[in-house]
């Protein structure tokens, strides 16, 4: 067998794939050109690796061969995560077949979507395993500093955590499922394979449990806000937002938290925060495609960068699949929610964050349609300020949790603050929420409006599950608006329509609540287990 450090993972590995089909993945040429044992051999092919590394996280490989001249759509990290995450809720509509399967839960062990999440995800954590073990040997051969070889390991250890977060939200149960969460995870795989010797040692590797999932994943992230060199300052500056970062590793931490429930480390990490990043004035601002978006604002703290050469293609990239082709809309439940999202919000103004196409309402946070370079926004502070304010209304903080909730929400409203010439002011107030449970709702509702087409619904549905407060908690899969164009009276506030919601909820003990494990992965490792229902 080939030792080669891939641009993909060995198939057989974790992917189950066929003999053939590993001989063909193992026939493709890798992005760098470079063989192993020398891609390790010099600065110049370690970094070269590294931008590899990245490749995976914004491309992928989706079905196994290149579906466009960038090689894929977008699993995980590049287009995939929002997509998915968006379609797998009820606050946009699928209008064609293309998301059918996920928008209905008719998805199988079988179907490529669910299929290449898993399998994206596992080949670029085998690209970050390669990474970190080569860099070990290189900084022991003198080739590169220990600083140097740092700065790479923890890079390589941020992108494997975030990795397995995201997929163990798809094919996991939440945390608080069992106590002390020993139910079962996915497997946490810690070892670079590219050899037979090393398809054999991890071929039959088990699920780890949730708890120990979390556990390896807080680790990770420890270590990379130790080792990466980017963050060291407390104060913003002007950074490569497409690269991990410490602020990257931090930020994700609040999320993790968030996850477990853990109120308190929430607002520890979110702290860490307040003076390297802020709340840009112009909520679009993190979403303008300037020359150079990775460093043009102070909100956005890790974005995948895409360029003209290297995106995810007409099938997968955010602005050819949310702007070009249209494939998907804001869904009439949120829109018409003019309670919270208040029709002279600015997040609903034509031309800038939303495009109108015969009268239907699609996101325009992604534009550039002709060279598809429009950035994934994987963590913005916008989201640290509101997991912050969530976890201070949950620990009853009610004051330091309004003034969170209404930091985000105010730079998006037309008159947040009563004025002699404006008597009524919008922001929100202490009268506004009777209790604290009432101002988690509201924090959640903001989170919703501000990352509709930012992948954050389905985190949020997944982690509702069974929540203590009751007025909050999500049972299963929400219902949804009916496939398809919605009528464009749907779209016109307050002229009376009404919201169906055709596609019933799933119950949380469904068994299509959880995507199914690939039948490729159980094929070769049937000790893995199925998710139960999928058998």
């Amino acid at each position: 067998m080939k030792n080669i450090i891939k641009t993909i993972l060995l198939s057989v590995v974790v992917l189950g794939m066929s003999s053939c089909t590993e001989e063909k993945i193992l026939d493709l040429k890798p992005i760098n050109n470079i063989l192993s044992p020398d891609a390790f051999k010099s600065p110049t092919l370690i970094n070269t690796y590294m931008n590899g590394v990245y490749n995976a996280a914004a491309i992928g490989q989706y079905n196994a061969a290149p579906t466009s001249p960038n090689g894929g759509r977008g699993y995980v990290w590049g287009a995939a995560f929002v997509e998915q995450g968006e379609t797998r809720g009820e606050d946009v509509v699928n209008m064609a077949t293309f998301y059918e399967l996920t928008y209905k839960s008719t998805y199988d062990p079988t179907t490529a979507n669910n299929v290449y999440y898993w399998v994206d995800g596992y080949r670029l954590i085998n690209r970050c395993n390669i990474m970190i073990e080569g860099t070990k040997d290189a900084v022991a051969k003198g080739i590169i500093t220990q600083a140097v070889g740092n700065d790479y390991i923890g890079q390589a250890k941020f992108l494997r955590a975030i990795t397995h977060l995201e997929l163990l939200t798809y094919f996991a149960k939440p945390y608080f499922y069992t106590p002390g969460a020993t139910h079962p995870g996915i497997p946490y795989r810690e070892v670079g394979v590219n050899t037979s010797e090393d398809i054999a040692s991890e071929l039959g590797k088990p699920r780890n449990t949730v708890a120990e999932v979390y556990a390896k994943i807080l680790i990770d992230l420890n270590d990379a806000e130790t080792l990466i060199t980017t963050g060291s300052s407390t104060a913003f500056a002007s950074r490569l937002v497409g690269r991990a970062s410490k602020w990257a590793a931090i930020a994700f931490k609040t999320r993790l938290y968030l996850q477990k429930r853990d109120w308190a480390n929430v607002i520890l990490e979110g702290d860490k925060l307040k003076t390297a990043f802020a709340l840009t004035a112009d909520p679009y601002t993190p979403f303008q495609n300037t020359a150079t978006p990775a460093t043009s604002n102070s909100e956005s703290i890790f974005s995948i960068q895409h360029s003209a050469t290297a995106n995810p293609g007409v099938n997968g990239s955010l602005p050819s699949v949310l702007r070009n082709r249209a494939l998907v809309c804001i869904s009439p439940i949120l829109w018409r929610d003019t309670n919270s999202w208040l029709p002279d919000d600015k997040r609903r103004e034509d031309g800038k964050f939303i495009f109108t196409a015969s009268g239907i309402k699609y996101t325009n946070k992604y534009t550039d349609i002709t060279n598809q370079t429009d950035a994934s926004p994987v963590i913005r502070y916008a989201e640290v300020v509101l997991n912050v304010a969530e976890a201070q209304a949950r620990l009853g903080n009610t004051g330091p949790a309004l003034t969170l909730l209404n930091s985000v929400r105010n730079r998006s409203l037309a008159n947040p603050v009563a004025t002699s010439t404006n008597p009524i002011g919008q922001a929100y107030t202490a009268a506004s929420f009777a209790t604290s449970d009432a101002l988690v709702a509201g924090i959640l509702k903001e989170r919703r409006i501000e990352f509709v087409q930012e992948g954050r619904r389905w985190t949020d549905i997944h982690r509702l599950q069974g929540d203590p407060i009751a007025s909050v908690a999500i049972d299963g899969i929400p219902a949804k608006y009916a496939s398809g164009a919605p009528a464009a009276a749907a779209f016109v506030l307050n002229n009376g329509f009404v919201v169906t919601k055709a596609i019933v909820a799933i119950p949380g003990d469904d068994f299509r609540f959880l995507w199914p494990i690939p039948q490729l992965e159980i094929n070769t490792n049937p000790g893995l287990g199925q998710n139960p229902g999928w058998n």
